[in-house]
């Protein structure tokens, strides 16, 4: 099938991006987050590359049972938690990591009867408003939560960063203070920082840090790219090169006539669109890197192609490699075009891409 998109997934640089971490955070355990099928790279094979992580961390139940299955004795940390008592059950029986993050949760712990104790991480709410306790409830629940037979003590403590993305914000540091002033007292393990943070705020890092976009080569930062940072794209998304058309000045190209020639021009058509995950919104502009040279989009995406000019690259022919994102271009520029971020990009590549994983050699 020589038209159809492929994405290489390069563990050896899951693996460099990983040691990136293991030097920003020296004194951490390292929980990498790997929900989402690996960001879309592949959730085993992730694993698999991320074998010096001292933990995972995914966001259902499904996605932590098929680590466990796959043989992976970690532990795992689930982040969504769980709604019922048979969740409860299966928790318990996996070996895995419970999030609280309201006092529902707390009281399916009071009525249930477990084969065995679990772990949990209680979640507090410092200002992202999406999960988690509020920091005047966290002594209250922790007391209630350590009369509770069925959880292993002491509980560990956690939050989430709403703005690390910005380092000029105010916000991370008032909910990292509010965090300490929540937890005055309290003995468990603490975890705060996300990829941004653990870079950005060195006395977040704590007991345990949990990164994700960076290991897969993105940068968590909203000015400062992954290449400033160290970091190796994980992905590369190709694709070819499957018509060549030149056209006149004043003809257009693609659904709705919304690009139009200023001049005569020389137009690839590219077999990736929207019904593989190329992003929809793709802005006229942005860029692709055929042969080593950069094309830009014309026109809008389609389902099945995209159509680039190509009238100031040399020697493009039909059967040409072209690179959407990755090696030869950064995910984050074309997020931007985009009107997105890398880890929608990642993670919205379609079954019909097929996905090639570099296994990593010993000089690697």
């Amino acid at each position: 099938m020589p038209n159809r998109p492929c994405a290489i997934i390069d563990l050896a640089a899951l693996k460099h991006n990983f040691s990136v971490v293991k030097q920003a955070t020296p004194y951490a355990k390292i929980m990498a987050v790997i929900k989402a099928n690996g960001y879309g790279h592949g959730m085993l094979a992730v694993a698999s590359a991320l074998s010096d992580a001292d933990g995972f961390a995914v966001a259902r139940l499904e996605e932590a049972i098929t680590l466990r299955n796959a043989g992976y004795s970690k532990p795992i940390a689930v982040f969504t938690g769980f709604t019922s008592t048979e969740e409860l059950n299966t928790f318990a029986i996996y070996d895995l990591d419970a999030v609280i993050h309201s006092e529902y949760q707390v009281g399916l712990l009071d009525e249930v009867l477990l084969p065995k104790p679990i772990s949990i991480w209680l979640k507090i709410n410092t200002g992202m408003n999406r999960l988690g306790v509020e920091p005047s409830e966290v002594q209250r629940i922790n007391d209630r939560l350590t009369l509770c037979g069925m959880i292993r003590q002491p509980i560990k403590l956690m939050t989430h960063l709403a703005c690390a993305d910005d380092m000029r914000s105010l916000h991370t540091e008032q909910q990292i203070e509010l965090f300490d002033a929540s937890v005055v007292g309290l003995s468990g393990e603490q975890s705060i920082a996300n990829s941004a943070g653990l870079l950005g705020w060195q006395y977040a890092q704590r007991h345990w840090v949990r990164p994700g976009i960076m290991l897969y080569g993105g940068s968590p930062f909203c000015e400062q790219s992954a290449l400033e940072l160290g970091l190796k794209p994980v992905m590369t998304l190709n694709s070819q090169v499957i018509a060549l058309r030149t056209i006149k000045k004043g003809d257009y190209v693609g659904y709705g006539a919304s690009w139009v020639a200023d001049k005569s021009c020389l137009i690839a058509t590219i077999g990736i669109g929207y019904g593989d995950g190329y992003p929809r919104h793709a802005a006229i502009g942005t860029p692709v890197r055929i042969n080593g040279q950069t094309a830009y989009l014309v026109g809008r995406v389609s389902m099945d192609s995209i159509n680039v000019d190509v009238s100031e690259c040399r020697g493009i022919n039909v059967g040409d490699q072209a690179v959407l994102w990755g090696s030869d271009l950064a995910i984050d520029e074309v997020a931007d075009k985009s009107g997105t971020i890398s880890y929608d990009l990642m993670c919205g590549v379609t079954e019909r891409v097929k996905k090639i994983t570099k296994p990593i050699t010993y000089d690697e």
